[in-house]
C-alpha cells in the first residue's frame, strides 16, 4: 500500500501551451506518480510592473529582465485550465495546482480544487493564508526560505481561518534552483514534525533524486518533483527540473523504499524464517555417544543447519544424560 504521495510538479513547464501540457501529464502516468500539479496565477495580480525576475529566472537570450512578461507567456487561458484538470482526470492522476494571487485561488476553487498547495513564497503572506485557510480545505504548505517562527505563525493564521491541523502538511523545501547538496538540509524536516506536530514531506529542488529518495525514508508523507519533458527547453524551471526519464527512477527507487520501511519491530521476515533452518547451527555429535552417557563439551559442537537442538541451548545440554546413542556429525534430539 502506498503511503507516499508524489506530486510531479509540472509548474510553469508547459510554456503556455496546452498541448505539451498534455504530454507532460501523459510522462507523468507513465512515471506512476500520485498528482500532477501546476502553477495558476494572474501576472498583473502576482507582480508590479517593475518586478525583477530571480536569478534562476533569467535566460541569457532574453532582454526582458522583469517578471511580469515572463509570467504573462507562461500563463494558460481559463478554458484551457478546464480542458488540463479533465485530462488529468481522464488519465486517473489528482489534479491540484498552486495559486499565486487570490484571484487564482478563487478561479481553483471554481475549478473544483479542493486543496490548497501554498508555495514558498506567501507563507509570509496574512491576507492570503487567511483566504485559504478560510476554505477549510486540506493544504500542502511549502516552507522555502521560512524560519521556524515563520512556519508556527503561518499555520496560526491558517487555523485561526478554519484549517484543520490534522489536514496540513508542512513541506521541507529549499528555494534555490537548482538547490545544491550542502543547502538541503533534510534534517529540517524531522525538526518541523517534532517542533509541529504535523504530517511532514519534502519539496525538492536539486538535479538528482537521491534528497528526495532519503526525504521518503525520513518519514515523508509527500514528495514534490518539478519535471519537464527536456530540460534544454526555453524557459525559468526547466534547468532545475527531472526529465521523464529520472522521474521514473525516482518513483521507483521511493516505491521500493515504501515496501522497505516496515515497521519499528524488530521480527523475522517469512524468508528469514526459512533461511533460518539453513545458516543457524544445532548441536551434533562431535564423537560417538552413549545412551545415558553424560554430554561434555568434548562429546559435542556446533554446525549447520539448524534443524536440531538450537545451539543456543549448549549450557542445558552440558551435563545432561543422551536419551539414546549419537553417532559423530548426528545432530543431537533431546
Amino acid at each position: 500500500m502506498k503511503s507516499i504521495e508524489i506530486i510531479a510538479e509540472i509548474g510553469v513547464n508547459h510554456n503556455g501551451d496546452l498541448t505539451l501540457a498534455k504530454k507532460l501529464v501523459d510522462e507523468a502516468v507513465g512515471a506512476g506518480v500520485d498528482t500532477v500539479k501546476f502553477q495558476t496565477f494572474f501576472a498583473e495580480q502576482l507582480t508590479t510592473n517593475d518586478a525583477p525576475r530571480a536569478r534562476y529566472q533569467k535566460i541569457e537570450s532574453e532582454t526582458d529582465d522583469l517578471q511580469r512578461g515572463m509570467l504573462k507567456a507562461l500563463e494558460l487561458e481559463p478554458v484551457s485550465w478546464i480542458k488540463l484538470r479533465d485530462y488529468v482526470k481522464e488519465n486517473n492522476l489528482n489534479f491540484l495546482s498552486t495559486a499565486y494571487d487570490e484571484k487564482s485561488i478563487e478561479f481553483l476553487v471554481e475549478l473544483g480544487q479542493r486543496r490548497f498547495k501554498i508555495p514558498s513564497g506567501e507563507i509570509n503572506n496574512v491576507p492570503y493564508l487567511r483566504k485559504v485557510g478560510a476554505f477549510g480545505y486540506p493544504i500542502v504548505l511549502s516552507t522555502g526560505m521560512a524560519t521556524m517562527g515563520e512556519i508556527e505563525t503561518a499555520l496560526e493564521i491558517l487555523e485561526s481561518a478554519g484549517s484543520s491541523h490534522e489536514d496540513i502538511v508542512v513541506l521541507h523545501c529549499t528555494s534555490e534552483y537548482p538547490a545544491s547538496f550542502e543547502e538541503i538540509n533534510l534534517r529540517a524536516m524531522g525538526a518541523i514534525r517534532e517542533e509541529f506536530d504535523v504530517k511532514v514531506g519534502y519539496s525538492d529542488h536539486t538535479l538528482g533524486i537521491e534528497v528526495p529518495i532519503a526525504a521518503a525514508a525520513l518519514g515523508a508523507v509527500v514528495i514534490e518533483k518539478h519535471f519537464t519533458l527536456d530540460r534544454s527547453l526555453h524557459g525559468p524551471d526547466h534547468k532545475a527540473s527531472l526529465d521523464p526519464v529520472g522521474l521514473k527512477e525516482m518513483v521507483k527507487a521511493i516505491r521500493n523504499i515504501e515496501l522497505s520501511i516496515g515497521s519499528e519491530r524488530k521480527e523475522r521476515s517469512e524468508g528469514e524464517k526459512e533461511n533460518l533452518k539453513v545458516v543457524r547451527k544445532s548441536i551434533v555429535a562431535r564423537r560417538s555417544i552413549k545412551e545415558g552417557q553424560v554430554i561434555t563439551e568434548r562429546d559435542i559442537c556446533t554446525k549447520r543447519p539448524g534443524t536440531g537442538v538450537s545451539a543456543a541451548r549448549w549450557d542445558e545440554i552440558i551435563g545432561s544424560r543422551a536419551t539414546r546413542s549419537f553417532k559423530e556429525d548426528e545432530l543431537i534430539k533431546l
